[in-house]
């Protein structure tokens, strides 16, 4: 008996037919795809947990300095921009009449040049001083005590570093260090002690005259052999220098051309006018002049005891003149405080206070560059000032904008240093936007409307460099 298969045969053993399955109807291949594919369009794609808690759960821990910064921050502002629109009372409205008066009033338009001198040099010597200090620091032992003695001004207040160069600034010597300095520079470099009031005898037998320009010339000429005296007075005794001694009596020299300039004056009366006396000192450091037909033929300088010699001068008669420099007030700094060089010294002070910030700044964003790109630079010839200047400066570049935007925004709120340096009497002359904000609201001024005027331009002016440093933030996330 042949056993025969009519139709396919499943695994089991059992008959099954195209199509079916023992259990029932069997659904083709192309059909499940098809069924598949309809179930899969039609379920809903389900949603991907989130992680952590709540978003409003950080709400409500972001919601205490939110109020806070409503209150502080953005509360202040819409009212100072709705008190701007009022006069100095409060009660009248007067629309941007106060935003007129800020670019009318000349008291304001200082102000406002005054700030644009801040914004442009400030910052660029901060920068730029931070830049070299960085640089520099690198090659040096010990950069670290430089760094931490460079950055200590950071840690003091701005009122106190205001009260430090106000000192620093004093006009007298003895005080000012800043006077101090140039004093000493310019006495180590010039030989000429100045005598401020000393002039001849105001009578004819003096035998020296003083001129217009404040020179002091021989009323008659002289010839080399002649001894020349040349007496002065409208000093006090206890005004010379520490090295003045004796006054030596003018004698020959065979044919040298000599004198001697003193104070002739005894101390508690008598002596002889136009003598040399025993008590009488010499002026030392004086300059003497033999001028012969408008020309000067020979300097010379007089000696403690006053006495002076010309040694090479040529026979002919020559006129001594003493330059009017000998007479000149004596060189005690500059006028730091005054209305010219007020601007210029507060800056200077801002610039000791936030270079070290600049140079810490620049020396973690110096640190970070790849040595290699520099050691490349240098194999391939490039000089020390190439690699700074190609390689160095443009890595650098975003920390140096960010040091640059920062001080530019500290320069536009500086109040405290001008505040504090500037004497009363050239405040007008120092003025800037932040100090006149005060002055006029709260300083004496009490007008509040043309105060809140001034504050909502200074924000205006530092709106632009906030949206770059958030934007500039913004590129670093991403």
């Amino acid at each position: 008996m042949t056993d025969r298969l009519d139709g396919p045969q499943d695994l089991r053993g059992g008959e099954s037919a195209p199509g079916s399955s023992p259990d029932g109807p069997k659904t083709s291949e192309p059909d499940l795809a098809t069924a598949g594919g309809a179930d899969s369009a039609a379920a809903p794609t389900p949603h991907k947990a989130r992680l952590g808690p709540s978003p409003w759960l950080a709400v409500w821990f972001l919601l205490p300095a939110l109020i806070l910064l409503g209150a502080m921050v953005i509360y202040p502002i819409i009212y100072s921009l709705i008190r701007s629109l009022f006069d100095a009372t409060g009660e009248n409205f007067v629309g941007v009449d106060n935003y007129a008066t800020i670019f009318s009033d000349p008291s304001t338009l200082t102000t406002i040049r005054n700030n644009l001198i801040w914004v442009v040099v400030a910052p660029i010597l901060v920068t730029t001083l931070g830049l070299i200090f960085a640089v520099l620091t690198e090659r040096i032992k010990w950069a670290t005590a430089f760094k931490l003695i460079v950055f200590m001004p950071m840690a003091v207040s701005l009122m106190a570093s205001g009260v430090i160069f106000r000192m620093v600034y004093d006009q007298d010597p003895d005080k000012g260090v800043a006077n101090a300095v140039l004093t000493t520079i310019r006495d180590t470099f010039s030989s000429n002690q100045g005598y401020p009031g000393a002039r001849p005898r105001e009578n004819d037998q003096s035998p020296v005259t003083q001129q217009q320009n404040g020179a002091v010339e021989t009323k008659q000429t002289v010839q080399p052999g002649q001894p020349v005296a040349i007496p002065l007075v409208g000093i006090r005794p206890d005004q010379l220098p520490s090295d003045a001694a004796a006054a030596k009596a003018p004698q020959a020299d065979g044919n040298a051309l000599t004198g001697t300039v003193w104070l002739d004056f005894t101390p508690g009366g008598g002596g002889t006018t136009g003598q040399v006396d025993g008590q009488e000192k010499g002026l030392p450091g004086i300059t003497v002049e033999a001028v012969q037909n408008g020309t000067v033929r020979g300097t010379t300088t007089t000696e403690a005891d006053g006495s002076f010699t010309f040694t090479d001068l040529p026979a002919g008669q020559y006129t001594l003149r003493l330059p009017s420099s000998n007479f000149e007030e004596p060189f005690n700094g500059l006028t730091w405080l005054g209305p010219t060089l007020i601007t210029p010294a507060i800056i200077g002070a801002f610039i000791w206070v936030w270079a070290g910030f600049a140079m810490v700044m620049i020396a973690a964003g110096l640190s970070a560059i790849p040595r290699d790109a520099l050691e490349a630079a240098r194999i391939d010839g490039a000089t020390e000032w190439q690699v700074f200047r190609r390689i160095t400066v443009p890595l650098l570049s975003p920390v140096l904008l960010v040091v640059f935007v920062t001080m530019i925004i500290n320069t536009l709120k500086v109040f405290d240093l001008v505040f504090v340096i500037a004497p009363g009497s050239v405040q007008p002359q120092a003025n800037v936007i932040a100090l006149e904000m005060w002055r006029v609201a709260f300083g004496g001024g009490n007008n509040q409307g043309l105060g809140s005027a001034l504050a909502i331009f200074l924000l205006v002016l530092v709106i632009p460099f906030m949206i770059m440093n958030i934007r500039r933030f913004r590129r670093e996330q991403q």
